[in-house]
């Protein structure tokens, strides 16, 4: 299994205390026991291998989850409901409806484990954005997809329903990767009383979710944080400054890559609210999965 870490603390994101208060004691309990993580942990991403993968986020997306379990987390996966994921998932259960999120459409949640563990999945079907021809985020002819910025909220809303325990089950962090899933820690945010931690993990900061300003008032989002110290950036709208602003911890890929993007040469215009949040921010080193990547199992390896 992949030998990989997830760091929390205690301290409030700004003008966001109480509704942390309700998470960090379940957090801080959590870590406390050597060598084991007594959470519940919702790991949110865009791509899990085997069931959809454009990049190294479906291997870690993959092995990290299962290497908290393994530890004694109660983990949970969830994902859109591309075509090939659900052709890919076994022992899919029976439907939950989500109903109509914000106006983006009606959306459901399948139960389901993936093809190569035993692992709790949940897939976000909405057939309209997720089952179609082409990539997971770029059409047949390469380009993005022209409603991607539908795409991803609708997701994030899904996630941001779960989160709360809306289909029987409470997580005590959501762990958020990309932009894709950007909005979440703003929508949790942006919910009264008590909520589950939030930690979003940046795999590329040069990937952002930038997307019209048109595109705001369908996001759900409260109509003044469409601004400089919200959503905003550069007259438009991006899905990850939304998670680096709101999220409770980030988190990204090696220590040297976390000083990096605080600096204006590697920020990706993103630096400023990146050392603003410094004190939040860990860079944990990608760990391996020595399951699959070893001499004694060389089809990895096979050009």
């Amino acid at each position: 299994m992949s030998r990989m870490t997830t760091v929390c603390d205690e301290t409030p994101p700004p003008n966001n205390g109480a509704a942390w208060a309700g998470s960090r004691m379940a957090v801080s309990t959590g870590l406390k026991a050597a060598g084991t993580v007594n959470l519940r942990v919702l790991f949110a991403t865009p791509e899990v291998f085997p069931l959809a993968k454009t990049g190294g986020l479906a291997d870690v997306s993959a092995a990290l989850p299962a290497t908290l379990a393994g530890l004694g987390a109660d983990m949970r996966l969830v994902m859109p409901g591309y075509a090939e994921a659900l052709d890919r998932a076994r022992n899919k259960g029976k439907p939950i409806p989500l109903g109509d999120l914000v106006g983006l459409g009606n959306a459901r949640v399948i139960p389901a484990r993936p093809p190569d563990t035993d692992l709790p999945l949940w897939l976000v079907d909405c057939p309209s954005l997720y089952r179609r021809s082409g990539g997971l985020y770029l059409d047949p002819q390469g380009q993005d997809w022209p409603d991607n910025a539908k795409r991803f909220a609708l997701f994030c809303h899904a996630v941001t329903r779960i989160a709360p325990g809306a289909i029987g089950w409470r997580p005590d962090v959501v762990h958020l990767n990309d932009w894709h899933l950007g909005l979440v820690p703003a929508l949790l945010a942006a919910q009264p009383g008590p909520r589950p931690a939030s930690v979003l993990t940046i795999h590329n900061l040069a990937f952002q979710g930038v997307f019209p300003a048109e595109i705001f008032p369908r996001l759900g989002l409260p109509s003044g944080w469409f601004t400089a110290d919200g959503v905003e950036f550069y007259g438009g709208v991006s899905f990850l400054k939304a998670g680096i602003r709101f999220a409770d911890r980030l988190t990204t890929v090696s220590p040297r890559y976390a000083r990096e993007i605080l600096t204006p040469e590697f920020g990706c215009g993103l630096d400023g609210l990146l050392r603003a949040r410094a004190d939040d921010l860990v860079g944990i080193l990608n760990g391996i999965d020595y399951d699959s990547w070893t001499p004694e199992n060389p089809a990895p390896l096979q050009c």
